[in-house]
């Protein structure tokens, strides 16, 4: 499958005009998925500094160890800034000094940036005040391109097709760590470049939204939480199916039913101009109805791209309007501690309607073996 070329031109332009509106005086980004974003380059976030430096009006740059400016050029970051390499006895944050200047007031920094960067940066630079960069970047990156929605689709397609061929399997007496390798395998086979992470969580582990998958055996009468996700050139997917091994537990089709009526409420909540605690407010409404509200101990999405979380962020105290072209996971769940967790997850976009959904797996209560 051909794809378009990516404009980082144009972003690049576009995050130096907003740099400017924001009254920043240039933005310094490290590697990150914001300089993949921006200048198509991915380098190692290592000891020795790497930046690209963007300032309102001016040329971009980008200071890079000198034994990686081969890397550099090959990427075609030449193309795009002014590389300036920087050898070993060389002071490179004294070199991002004299391309800023000395009488900048405000910079951005890359949120990812290492501490011991910033903080020579800081001294280099005295008389500025650092912010994070993704007060500018967040916003640019947030709303997906027709190439990038298109890279997610496939990621949610490729999730989808693992998680249907898993569920063909038999699941009991298998160790979660065994279907956490298993769904990993099948994320490369159906055509991610990577497996990002994958989550499963057996009976009373799956009230653990973020548990580690371990020795322990899916019993027969478990609920078995999955969560997984896999990257495709560069952008992620992030899925999460709740399923019954051999018989439900007898709480579990209730608890299901409300997680998945909080999850389509907040679905039908989405559409431009909404703010994002909206649709966590909708979610959570129905749950705290149900009488489970202290057990709904997440943020309901977030949104996704070059990360598996990134801008923007459904929560509550996030107004930020949506906007066309936003991709975000809409994943309530509600989690009974020494019982079981039901957590139910799609990838979404705004548009001019409302929402669509990324993932097409079902979203009914499955029973396995």
């Amino acid at each position: 499958m051909s794809r378009m070329p990516t404009d980082h031109r144009g972003r690049l332009a576009l995050a130096a005009e907003a740099a400017g509106a924001g009254g920043l005086d240039a933005l310094i980004v490290g590697p990150s998925a914001d300089l993949v974003y921006l200048a198509g380059y991915d380098p190692p976030p290592l000891e020795r500094l790497t930046c690209l430096v963007l300032r309102p009006g001016s040329a971009p740059f980008l200071v890079v160890p000198r034994l990686e400016e081969p890397l550099a050029q090959s990427a075609g970051a030449a193309e795009l800034a002014e590389v300036r390499a920087w050898g070993e006895t060389e002071d490179p944050y004294g070199m991002v000094r004299g391309v800023v200047g000395g009488d900048a007031k405000r910079v951005g920094c890359s949120d990812r940036m290492w501490a011991a960067h910033l903080l020579r940066l800081q001294r280099a630079l005295a008389g500025a005040r650092f912010t994070p960069a993704s007060e500018v970047l967040g916003h640019l990156r947030a709303i997906k391109d027709k190439e990038e929605l298109g890279l997610l689709k496939r990621a949610a397609r490729y999730a989808d097709e693992a998680l249907g061929r898993l569920l063909q399997t038999r699941l009991e007496t298998r160790t979660e760590r065994d279907v956490a390798r298993h769904l990993g395998d099948l994320l490369l086979e159906t055509g991610n470049d990577e497996v990002m992470f994958t989550i499963v969580g057996a009976g009373p582990n799956g009230a653990s939204p973020h548990h580690e998958p371990g020795a322990r055996e899916i019993h027969f009468g478990d609920a078995v939480v999955m969560d997984f996700g896999g990257r495709i050139d560069g952008y992620c997917s992030d899925i999460t199916r709740t399923v019954a091994v051999g018989r439900s537990p007898s709480e579990l089709p209730h608890v299901h039913e409300v997680v998945m009526e909080a999850q389509e409420e907040a679905f039908r909540t989405v559409a431009p101009d909404v703010p994002a605690q909206e649709v966590d407010r909708a979610a959570r409404r129905v749950i705290e109805r149900a009488g489970f509200g202290d057990l709904f101990v997440h943020r309901t999405g977030h949104g996704i791209g070059l990360e598996e979380h990134e801008a923007p962020y459904i929560v509550e105290g996030n107004d930020e309007p949506l906007r066309l072209g936003m991709c975000f996971s809409i994943e309530p769940g509600i989690y009974l501690p020494g019982e079981f967790g039901v957590r139910i997850e799609d990838i979404v976009t705004v548009t001019g309607t409302g929402a669509r959904r990324l993932n097409h797996a079902s979203r009914d209560l499955v029973v396995v073996r």
